[in-house]
């Protein structure tokens, strides 16, 4: 059967907004889980914006975050966003919690926000 549907979670990354700074978002618990992808939206970028992201790994999802290894990530976003836009990052790492981190090197804002796909081992996913 071709079910996507029943299969995988879909979690608020980082909430769709005009984004004028860095910004953090939610952490995502992979305790019981088959692994992440993140999906990051963009829409227009003012006063040319310079935003990138990165992932961020921690123990406890409150403290001690860390980026991501290179090598644990698989991204399709390029250094620098682009408006209108659809990009996908994913997370190879051991780390209970994971978050997606909106970077910040220039301009003024971007429109941007993201969801965590997950892939429960207990499924169908309610």
């Amino acid at each position: 059967m071709r079910d996507l549907f029943s299969n995988i979670a879909a979690l608020p990354a980082l909430a769709p907004a005009v984004q004028a700074a860095a910004a953090n978002g939610a952490a995502i618990d992979l305790l019981q889980t088959g692994g992440v992808a993140f999906l990051v939206n963009t829409g227009a970028i003012a006063s040319a914006g310079d935003f990138g992201l990165k992932l961020q790994e921690s123990d406890t999802g409150t403290s001690g975050w860390a980026d991501v290894a290179a090598e644990q990530v698989d991204s399709s976003a390029p250094a620098t966003l682009a408006a209108d836009s659809a990009y996908r990052l994913g997370y190879r790492g051991w780390k209970r919690y994971v978050r997606l981190a909106l970077t910040k090197a220039g301009g003024t804002s971007i429109a941007a926000g993201a969801v965590a796909i997950t892939s429960p081992n207990t499924r169908p996913v309610a």
